[in-house]
């Protein structure tokens, strides 16, 4: 054990090695001394020991305890669960605590060993119950295991903490990320995608949609002659059509972990999933085809789909996702750049050091020469770098970034630590 383990162990321990010396120097002081009252002084601190050893293992005993609650919640959710404890002993049990393992309440990553209170019984009768809600604010986004719920005293002396865990009362939760409302999309056609969804999207090339009728004029395929109207007016008239195309819209994470600045919720990535799932539900919402990517520990990939049904799939998937990967983001775009469809919209999330940047710049480049188009969220990395520590790393400057990115006809969005994303996104 290292030193200062040893010493937060002392320290824990204290009140109980006090009164293993005290008892001891009273003990040798009763033998040493031929004076009965004497004894008394050490009988009595150990019957203290005892006691405080003892009865907190005897309180928890003969006590159930369960919990139940809601298995989906979204980031920042307050959350109910029922705590029901039942006495199954005759006599009454009172200071018991109900200890439990609740990962997601905090940024702070608490050790898996770290347990939170739920509540406290004081006093609960025999062969009685009692039941009682505890709120819990869902701090962090991910799937969880929940538990195991136990039973916590150290009644009446405080000497040592009796625990009993009740192992059977796992359960699971997953948190999603906070959603914000996203009313339209900088999106245009696909024409590979063609009535695919219910967003069309004006497009030089694809399938059509009839809009009128107008005069024959030279050139006409005659197979466009309406010719109920032409019988009707005495001369050709054809039917006029409007190229259209479906929108589709390509989410891609940057999953290095060198690109991840600020701590907790307030990180580039958190602000990236949650956008990403903001815009991913505005997609559905509009039954855009859409899909999304990233290069982690795990890879990222999704096919493409549309509706609710496919939202779920995208959202459960940004539920989990961890900033872990060292993969270059630019890599990662000519990786997916062959399997691009033409006129696809692709939300980038830039957070790079300037050194990545112009790798990353040439590989946009590439993308938009297979005439896919750029939604860029460019991350003003200085702002989310924490106040008590100082920036390590050259960030480059937003409105260069989104100069560059102007170039290549992107729509852009520079987003800053604290920023209001609903008014950010629809402006």
């Amino acid at each position: 054990m290292q030193p200062s383990g040893l010493l937060a162990s002392i320290r824990a321990r204290r009140k109980v090695i006090v009164l293993l010396v005290l008892t001891a120097v009273a003990y040798f002081s009763a033998i040493n001394r031929d004076q009965t009252f004497l004894w008394v002084i050490p009988a009595l601190l150990s019957a203290t020991l005892i006691t405080g050893f003892a009865w907190p293992r005897w309180l928890v005993k003969k006590l159930k305890v369960s919990r139940s609650g809601p298995q989906r919640a979204a980031e920042g959710e307050t959350i109910r669960f029922v705590i029901e404890v039942e006495n199954e002993g005759l006599l009454p049990r009172f200071m018991v605590e109900i200890v439990d393992h609740l990962p997601f309440a905090g940024w702070s990553d608490p050790p898996a060993s770290a347990r939170q209170t739920l509540g406290m019984v004081a006093t609960l009768a025999g062969r009685r119950r009692q039941r009682f809600e505890v709120p819990v604010v869902c701090e962090k986004r991910g799937y969880y295991r929940l538990g195991p719920i136990g039973l916590a005293s150290s009644f009446p002396l405080g000497l040592t903490e009796a625990r009993a865990t009740r192992d059977e009362e796992r359960q699971s939760l997953t948190i999603y990320p906070d959603l914000f409302q996203v009313m339209s999309l900088p999106l245009q056609g696909a024409p590979s995608q063609i009535h695919r969804g219910g967003y069309l999207l004006p497009e030089g090339a694809g399938a059509a949609e009839f809009s009128g009728l107008r005069e024959y004029r030279r050139g006409d395929h005659p197979r466009h002659i309406h010719w109920p109207t032409t019988a009707r007016l005495g001369e050709l008239m054809v039917r006029e059509y409007e190229p259209l195309a479906s929108a589709c819209l390509y989410l891609l994470l940057d999953q290095a972990v060198e690109s991840n600045i600020g701590l907790g919720r307030e990180s580039t990535f958190e602000y990236a999933v949650r956008i990403a799932a903001s815009l991913g539900r505005a997609a559905a919402s509009q039954n855009i085809r859409s899909r999304l990517a990233g290069d982690g520990q795990l890879p990222l990939r999704s096919v493409g789909g549309s509706g609710d049904q496919h939202f779920q799939g995208i959202l459960d998937a940004l539920a989990v996702v961890a900033c872990d990967g060292v993969t270059p983001y630019e890599r990662l775009l000519s990786e997916v750049a062959p399997f691009c469809i033409r006129g696809e919209t692709m939300v980038i999330f830039l957070s790079e050091n300037a050194l990545r940047w112009p790798h990353t710049l040439a590989a946009l480049a590439a993308l938009r020469v297979r005439k896919v188009h750029l939604f860029a969220v460019i991350f003003d990395q200085a702002s989310f770098v924490p106040d008590a520590h100082p920036a390590t790393m050259d960030y480059p400057d937003p409105t260069a970034v989104v100069a560059e990115l102007l170039e290549l006809g992107a729509h852009t969005v520079i987003v800053r630590r604290g920023d209001d994303l609903v008014r950010l996104f629809n402006p």
